[in-house]
């Protein structure tokens, strides 16, 4: 919260400050929309306050969030604006909308910037701990595919996987390996001048806010990594880069967007690497709730999607 706070608005900072304990360690997500009540989001419901209305996100609260954003150089801002988020120290995701500039029909950047989703990033250590059995099999991590729908736990888990991978597991006799991860959205280490603000496990190393494509083979030429690690793949350049890695003996740790394996599997940019599997494993996550604790079910699958366990709950 110390590193989100000098970001929003006057108003939603007042109220982090009166929030619980509890809920601020449950926050999800703070949306504000020009003209409308802020929201938060507090274990996937929105979050209510007792003793009031929730206050209006009026469009000067914009302007002045998007100049702290930027630290008041729009200039700075211009990739980001274009591809419609921004990564703030700590790894939090801010969402952006409004206004679109167009040009020839590509977009050229946002402008008049009304609307933000600003999401949580939180290090959740020992998350990946339930996956090891799965993944790590004689000396050696397999390549895996982790997938699931939004808010399902993929950067959280493939983070703290990232940790193991790069500390090792001394007790279960699993040395520290070479872990690589190209971090397009600065999302999974939370660099700050290139220094990763997340506990990532000392052989591991970063290449922060390079698109995914030419990173993995920057890591590769570059890190020689025993493992690589990348979020959200889905573009045809991405499939391409991981079908020469993973002909190149290394090992990936990918995530995509699906709600299941079948529909992973229709999308023509990932059906290539399905189909020749070269991923080991596949890991499918979804979210559940117990008494109002937020948590995840995950289900592993071998390289022919065929199940290897029963769904395993895990909970944060």
């Amino acid at each position: 919260m110390d590193q989100l706070l000098p970001f929003l608005p006057k108003p939603a900072q007042e109220i982090l400050v009166r929030m619980s304990r509890a809920d601020k360690t449950r926050l999800e997500e703070i949306r504000c929309r020009a003209r409308q009540p802020l929201e938060f989001i507090v274990s996937g419901k929105v979050w209510r306050m007792q003793e009031k209305r929730m206050p209006i996100f009026h469009p000067g609260d914009a302007k002045e969030m998007l100049q702290k954003i930027s630290r008041y150089s729009f200039y700075t801002l211009e990739e980001e604006l274009r591809r419609g988020y921004i990564t703030i120290p700590g790894g939090h995701r801010i969402g952006l909308a409004g206004r679109v500039i167009t040009e020839n029909g590509r977009v050229l950047r946002l402008r008049e910037v009304t609307f933000f989703n600003i999401r949580i990033a939180r290090e959740k250590i020992g998350a990946a701990r339930p996956l090891v059995p799965h993944l790590y099999k004689k000396g050696h991590w397999l390549s895996a595919l982790i997938i699931g729908a939004p808010q399902t736990g993929k950067t959280t888990l493939i983070r703290d996987l990232a940790r193991l991978i790069g500390e090792g597991i001394p007790e279960r006799s699993v040395p520290a390996q070479k872990a690589g991860i190209v971090d397009e959205r600065s999302e999974i280490a939370g660099c700050i001048g290139g220094v990763p603000q997340n506990r990532l496990g000392k052989r591991t190393d970063v290449l922060d806010a390079c698109p995914k494509a030419e990173g993995m083979m920057m890591m590769i030429r570059s890190m020689s990594p025993d493992v690589l690690i990348v979020d959200e793949i889905g573009r045809e350049e991405d499939t391409e880069a991981l079908l020469e890695s993973l002909n190149a003996g290394i090992a990936v740790v990918a995530t995509a967007h699906a709600h299941s394996i079948e529909e992973i599997s229709r999308r023509p940019t990932i059906r290539p690497l399905i189909e020749a599997r070269l991923f080991k494993r596949y890991i499918a996550l979804s979210r559940v709730s117990r008494s109002g604790s937020p948590g995840y079910r995950l289900h592993v699958c071998d390289e022919q999607g065929r199940p290897m366990t029963t769904a395993e709950e895990i909970w944060s």
